[in-house]
């Protein structure tokens, strides 16, 4: 759900403790969050904006960084295949809404498990705002990327200050 926390001139109504989307699924009232994630665990991530995906979205987002010969694994959505389809991208299905969780060796769970876990990552926020999303997915990234990371070193991170190497 978009969130203006912090925000003084709403365009709304303002809502006493945060509220819930009165719709299902992405709606127009909810922050879409694109995730592409390989086996090896990169991942890359997008705020597409409100409402549901597009395929000029996917278009601006996935194709630069999707090489030709790779393999799209989506849910049902008609929008992946129109996409996959318009780019030459080769592309499986695994339709969740049938119950299908996995389609031979192809699965989604591994988004599936990276949304969820970011979501519990973000209540210990309490909120925060849609303007800050893309920094809270960087943060996030970093913490899947280096697991064991000190805090020193992500302080360090933070104010810029990085070890460089030196090549002799």
């Amino acid at each position: 759900m978009e969130s203006d926390k912090g925000k003084r001139n709403l365009e709304r109504k303002a809502r006493k403790r945060g509220g819930n989307a009165t719709k299902r699924g992405i709606s127009d009232e909810q922050v879409c969050v694109l995730v592409a994630r390989d086996r090896s665990g990169q991942t890359l991530d997008f705020v597409t904006g409100k409402g549901p995906l597009t395929k000029p979205l996917l278009t601006t987002s996935l194709k630069p960084v999707l090489d030709v010969d790779a393999l799209l694994v989506s849910d049902a959505n008609p929008t992946y295949m129109a996409f996959c389809h318009a780019e030459g991208i080769s592309h499986e299905v695994v339709n969740l809404s049938q119950g299908q969780r996995v389609n031979g060796a192809y699965h989604v769970q591994n988004v599936n498990a990276y949304h969820s876990r970011f979501k519990q990552w973000l209540e210990h926020f309490h909120g925060v705002a849609t303007k800050y999303l893309p920094n809270y997915l960087g943060w996030r990234r970093a913490f899947e990327q280096h697991r064991q990371l000190a805090p020193e070193t992500l302080l360090n991170a933070a104010l810029g200050n990085f070890q460089y190497l030196t090549v002799t």
